[in-house]
């Protein structure tokens, strides 16, 4: 357990941290799993629909550093393959 005042700041700053990127990681994941779900559906008009909210979605992670730049550019690159 921290024992400074600061190290214990920093440690509440990291559980909330830690909560809120769990939170963004897993709303990411469930907004690729439904593009994927529509996909395998055969919907592709609403795939199409749906794929600028996917790709709103990675680019905000990437802003925020939940993802790097480069992961977010491949993950929408494949995401985009699949419609084709």
């Amino acid at each position: 357990m921290p024992i400074t005042q600061s190290a214990k700041k920093a440690l509440r700053q990291n559980v909330r941290r830690h909560k809120r990127n769990l939170r963004k990681r897993t709303e990411l994941k469930s907004v690729i799993k439904k593009y994927k779900k529509i996909i395998t559906d055969g919907n592709m008009d609403e795939a199409k629909k749906y794929l600028s909210e996917v790709y709103k979605k990675l680019d905000k992670a990437a802003k925020t550093n939940l993802l790097k730049k480069n992961t977010a550019a491949r993950l929408k690159s494949r995401l985009a393959k699949l419609l084709k």
